[in-house]
């Protein structure tokens, strides 16, 4: 017999989470409280925990002086223009 799969809103996965993060109360007290099986919020709770390692190890701050779009286009104009020359002269035009 199966069950009907119930949709979660992303503020109750957020409340069972932190209730699990905080470590008042077991695991299995916060899935009677909030229907939600127990294997379901260690799955939100791995999820959560790698989520925020990834955005912890984000670098904050200026990114870094960037050169202007520009500056790069004329650096490869001079760079093809240096290699159109020393064809032509190869060439012997």
């Amino acid at each position: 017999m199966t069950g009907i799969r119930k949709k979660h809103s992303k503020e109750t996965k957020l409340k069972v989470v932190l209730a699990v993060l905080a470590g008042e109360k077991p695991i299995s007290q916060i899935a009677s409280e909030h229907s939600v099986h127990p294997a379901q919020i260690k799955e939100w709770k791995a999820q959560a925990l790698e989520a925020m390692g990834e955005r912890f190890g984000q670098k904050r701050g200026r990114k870094g002086v960037e050169e202007k779009p520009e500056a790069k286009l004329y650096e490869e104009i001079g760079r093809l223009k240096m290699d159109l020359d020393f064809l032509s002269g190869k060439l012997g035009r």
